[in-house]
């Protein structure tokens, strides 16, 4: 993939324009229907997908339905170059190789994910189940203009339904394995010709993924109980404007022990060299650790996410005004058990008890230009703040020379972000259009806390220690893009940009020599040096060229793009021994080169046929990095970047005399990619593997009423998802089966 550009890329982009030009005379005799379009809002417009210069894929609440695809982890399987991976502590999301490993409250993600068009910023708050959704979009490549700020890697935008001015419902009840039971309903009602009402419920549950070879018999993780509902209220305000309100509230309950060892899938690990050895799926997934430092106990975790957002659009004539706000509140609660790795051959039990919340508000505030002119514009301000509260306790840490209970009280951990933006799209002649869009970013940070060393849950003076943790930090930042498009034909447009994007800079646990907060001093034997304490913004800069077009009557689709990233500072993450104890740290990784190349598309090949395909060909690797400042990773592959991803989907409907069986099946082969532990010099080799869901709906026709029957995974492989410091493992979903009613009116 280094010499894409200069020989693989212009053949593929040639093919596709050739093909594009000569669809015609295959179309002839073909009896399927043409391709819906879609509209999205990537560019903080609403344009038609195929004419939105930007690598992006859409899935739309009927696509949601049939892969079955409940919260925002089961999006990665269906879109090119995208990992999303549900971790004990929050979303982990990789697009293109990019990607954050730091999900406490002073990390930030690489991609940015948001919930209509509000970045919601901790990973925790980011594993919710959907809810009435539209569709999401996934933006691949950094969106540091209309965006902001962490999202290097992408944005994941996903969109709910609004109120209507009908009156509509559904409902819908899905039973499976592991005593899986799913449960929907929505109810939209016009009040009046101004105001619609729309209210929406859910509830999942299944039992947990994994087997208990521990001898307890306690429940253990990868399960789920969530519940939760939406209201919304759309208001018109006269002829030109109107108002959309939301409140929402989720809770996730179940168990947070969804580990297994890495020893359930590698061997040699103790001498720094994993194997991936073949084993049975129920083997993988048998937790059968038993410490011998500490007796285990029932894991448990509870969730709460609330929020409100206010969305107002004013349509002043020749500009529109919008605003979009929100408020939103996270609280957790869990108690873990921990496999505990402290020598190549040794590992210990440890419990956690974490108890977190957290509070963010933003407000965004934009004016667009409207009408037929050449020149298109908008431009806004932004601004956004946080504040966290957290308390992480570690208990049965004696064997590593640390006292019963090794605490971390932070908070308040604060930041903030504003931003002033603008972007102009010019059309030079009716087919060509040009551009311009610019960011200004200011970011502070900061967080005061302590690391304690404690002889019982309460601190007591006589016995016990405090380190100061007290940081703060400024970073600001001027990101851009300058792009240009073309109409090759009326249903085919070529594109080619220049986009930067940036994640801000943080900090580590400690202090500063001399600095004192919370009445703790930092005195300079236990201080940390201010290139340890702080890490600096990582930054991207990307050159992509694409295209994308309709052909063959419209009937089929090929989308296309090709990039280069020039990736520097990168935030990897991992624990490490500082001032004689572990902490989470966060380094600057030197630089990394990223080129690449996606195609995906869909044919509606006949009546009853329709086809879906994705290639992702990914050269995603570091030029410099040394890990502990001696061993060099140059030239090794970032984390979840396969060199490549093919997949294939084909879906066929048979006719009965009052009804239609459509059959689908779907499959992916990844080739194999990383998993790294900088910290302790491991690097985890997933293999490939091939992954194929199939289902069957019964749909009669007039009928408001329909059945589906799915199956995911069909081969019942699973891999680990995440592999933390300490050789904790998080397994990926075995095969799942559900047959699904759906009503609506």
């Amino acid at each position: 993939m280094s010499n894409c550009g200069a020989n693989l890329c212009p053949t593929v982009l040639a093919a596709a324009v050739s093909s594009m030009l000569c669809a015609p005379a295959w179309a002839q005799g073909q009896t399927g229907e043409q391709l819906p379009e879609v509209l999205v809002t990537a560019q903080r417009v609403a344009a038609p997908e195929s004419r939105t210069p930007v690598a992006m894929s859409v899935l739309t609440a009927g696509q949601l339905d049939k892969f079955g695809i409940d919260n925002a982890a089961g999006i990665g399987k269906r879109l090119p170059n995208v990992h999303l991976d549900g971790a004990p502590d929050g979303l982990r999301i990789t697009i293109r190789g990019v990607s954050n490993s730091d999900s406490t409250e002073k990390g930030d993600p690489s991609a940015a994910f948001m919930q209509d068009g509000i970045y919601i910023a901790r990973p925790q708050a980011q594993s919710a189940g959907f809810l009435d959704v539209e569709r999401i979009e996934v933006l691949r490549g950094p969106q540091g203009t209309l965006y902001g700020r962490n999202t290097t890697a992408g944005v994941v935008n996903v969109i709910s339904n609004t109120p209507v001015r009908q009156w509509e419902g559904a409902a819908s009840l899905a039973l499976g394995n592991f005593n899986s039971r799913v449960a929907t309903a929505m109810l939209n009602a016009p009040v009046n010709d101004s105001l619609a009402l729309r209210a929406a419920v859910a509830v999942n549950r299944h039992d947990s993924y994994l087997r208990n070879g521990q001898g307890t018999g306690f429940e253990l993780g990868h399960d789920r109980d969530d519940r939760s509902a939406r209201l919304s209220a759309k208001l018109a305000l006269g002829q030109s404007a109107s108002l959309l309100l939301r409140y929402e509230h989720a809770t996730q309950d179940g168990n947070i022990d969804n580990v297994v060892p890495d020893t359930n899938f590698y061997r040699g690990v103790e001498a720094g060299n994993p194997e991936w050895y073949p084993a049975a799926t129920d083997a993988r997934l048998t937790n059968a650790f038993k410490p011998f430092n500490t007796r285990l106990e029932q894991g448990y975790n509870h969730k709460s996410i609330s929020g409100f957002g206010a969305e107002l659009s004013w349509n002043l004539g020749p500009v529109t005004l919008d605003y979009l706000g929100s408020h939103r509140k996270n609280q957790h609660d869990f108690l873990a058990n921990f496999y505990y790795r402290v020598l190549p051959t040794v590992a210990i039990g440890v419990h956690e008890n974490f108890w977190g919340a957290q509070r963010q508000d933003s407000h965004e505030l934009r004016l667009s230009t409207n009408g037929s002119g050449p020149l298109k514009a908008q431009g806004g301000l932004y601004h956004f703040s946080e504040e966290s509260h957290q308390l992480y306790v570690f208990r049965d840490l004696q064997l590593v020379e640390l006292p019963p209970y090794y605490i971390f009280p932070h908070g308040p951990t604060i930041s903030r972000s504003k931003a002033a933006f603008g972007q102009l799209t010019y059309s030079v002649t009716p087919a060509l259009r040009a551009t311009a869009g610019l960011r200004y970013t200011d970011d502070e940070k900061s967080r005061v806390g302590s690391t304690n060393f404690q002889q019982a849950r309460e601190y007591n003076p006589a016995t016990d220690f405090k380190m100061l943790n007290d940081a703060a930090l400024a970073t600001h930042k001027t990101t851009w893009k300058l792009g240009a498009e073309y109409d090759l034909a009326p249903a085919a447009m070529a594109y080619a940009s220049i986009a930067t994007g940036y994640k801000s800079g943080g900090f580590n646990d400690g202090c500063l020599a001399g600095s004192s907060a919370l009445g703790i001093p930092c005195p300079a034997a236990i201080a940390v040096p201010a290139d340890t304490l702080f890490y600096q913004p990582e930054t991207l800069k990307s050159l992509e060229a694409g295209l994308k077009t309709r052909f063959w009557n419209r009937r089929a689709s090929l989308n296309l793009a090709v990039f280069s990233y020039d990736y520097t500072n990168l935030q990897l993450s991992g624990v490490a021994i500082v001032a004689g104890a572990p902490r989470f740290v966060t380094r600057n990784a030197g630089a990394a080169s990223v080129k690449g190349l996606e195609l995906d598309g869909q044919v509606r090949a006949t009546a009853a046929d329709s086809l879906s395909y994705a290639l992702t060909l990914l050269d995603a690797h570091y030029v410099s990095y040394q890990p502990d400042g001696v061993v060099s990773w140059a030239g090794e592959a970032l984390d979840r970047a396969p060199r490549s991803v093919f997949s294939l989907g084909w879906d066929h409907t048979f006719r009965l005399p009052a009804a239609a069986i459509v059959a689908g099946i779907n499959a992916r082969r990844s080739a194999a990619y990383n998993i790294s532990v900088p910290s302790q010099l491991l690097q985890y080799r997933v293999p490939s593997r091939t992954a194929s869901d199939l289902t069957l709906a019964y749909r009669p026709d007039g009928a408001n009423w329909s059945l589906m029957a799915r199956v995911k995974n069909l081969e019942n492989k699973v891999q680990p998802v995440t592999i933390d410091s300490f050789g904790m493992a998080v397994p990926s979903e075995p095969r799942t089966f559900d047959i699904r009613f759906d009503y609506h009116f």
